[in-house]
């Protein structure tokens, strides 16, 4: 199963590769137009199917140095605003899943500080 740590992310992973595309989260799916899966496909096809950044192809395998696996590249549709209504191909990229997350990384930082202080505040709130 190389990098999933079980058979269930492994199922869930291969099943979203035979539809074409990665999971939204449910509270997000709202956000993106009914026609997604045509933009995203088109997207695609403008990176002839490789990721934007690294140049690696869908669906095939590297070795991943860190963790010393093999990985299946699944090229996933970044969001160059982060913001999933905003659907011009300008704004879209098709990433692999190691530069989405490298290119994600300082936005989910400063989203996971933001849903911290909410947090705190709300507990804080309730206590007084």
């Amino acid at each position: 199963m190389g990098c999933f740590e079980d058979s269930r992310n492994y199922e869930n992973a291969v099943e979203q590769t035979k539809i074409g595309s990665m999971p939204i989260k449910p509270e997000n799916k709202k956000r993106y137009p009914k026609n997604w899966k045509e933009v995203r496909e088109k997207i695609l096809q403008r990176a002839k199917n490789q990721c934007e950044f690294c140049g690696r192809r869908n669906h095939t395998y590297y070795f991943n140095e860190k963790t010393k696996r093999m990985v299946r590249v699944v090229l996933t549709i970044a969001h160059l605003d982060h913001t999933p209504e905003n659907c011009n191909p300008s704004n879209l990229r098709a990433l692999c899943q190691s530069c989405h997350l490298r290119y994600d990384a300082k936005h989910h930082k400063e989203t996971a500080l933001r849903t911290r202080e909410a947090k705190k505040k709300k507990q804080n709130d309730k206590n007084s």
